[in-house]
């Protein structure tokens, strides 16, 4: 047999198919996914417009949601008092659509008073506003410890309050899902709406750190 003779029956598709070849890497579930996203299509239920579409829709969905209301509601105070009393308008006034959240909370950080949301159950989470969760918030661990030790958790994130300032610990669920309102830093009278939200992290969305500290002050 020649270097060119070879049994088509055995021909490695995937070398000419990169999207053969990404389901060739994908465990079995996924490759499920795969089959029943071709089924959809080839009965005329779906397009890969639709799909795609689909994904950058899900893509678009990260923490810089959250940033963008408080920036806002740290420099408008009507905004802040609308996101409070009525969230998800407050979101669709940002061109943020929570309207898929059963019922969702925004949790305000005060002087003597820190939020912290967890999902005990598994990993409910405002995915509108902050994207997918991160591994941890997951993690078995987090789940149980920030319910019973919610300082020692935070303090594992670096962030370490007063005695003083109250911990108050929110359970998310399928039916409310929260977002905390972190206080805004001290130092920040100057700067723009824009380089607000950059100091607005997902952690504290969720309540494991502080919003972040300016570099400058202008």
């Amino acid at each position: 047999m020649s270097e060119h003779d070879h049994v088509h029956g055995d021909h490695d598709v995937s070398q000419h198919d990169p999207e053969a070849a990404e389901r060739n890497k994908v465990p079995f579930y996924g490759k499920r996914i795969y089959a029943i996203r071709e089924l959809l299509i080839a009965r005329g239920v779906l397009s890969r417009e639709d799909i795609q579409r689909q994904i950058e829709y899900m893509d678009a969905r990260s923490p810089a949601n959250g940033a963008r209301l408080v920036a806002r509601a740290w420099v408008d105070p009507a905004f802040k008092q609308r996101l409070l009393s009525d969230p998800k308008a407050a979101c669709a006034e940002m061109g943020i659509d929570a309207s898929g959240l059963t019922e969702f909370v925004v949790l305000e950080n005060t002087e003597t008073v820190h939020n912290l949301v967890v999902c005990t159950l598994c990993s409910c989470y405002p995915r509108p506003i902050l994207g997918r969760p991160p591994d941890w918030y997951k993690s078995f661990a987090y789940r149980s410890r920030a319910v019973v030790e919610p300082r020692a958790v935070m303090a594992e994130f670096g962030t370490r309050l007063p005695d003083s300032v109250e911990v108050r610990v929110f359970d998310s669920s399928a039916d409310i899902r929260y977002l905390v309102l972190p206080l805004r830093p001290p130092g920040t009278e100057s700067l723009s709406e824009a380089e607000l939200a950059e100091l607005v992290t997902r952690d504290s969305l969720i309540g494991v750190t502080e919003a972040q500290a300016p570099a400058f002050v202008h």
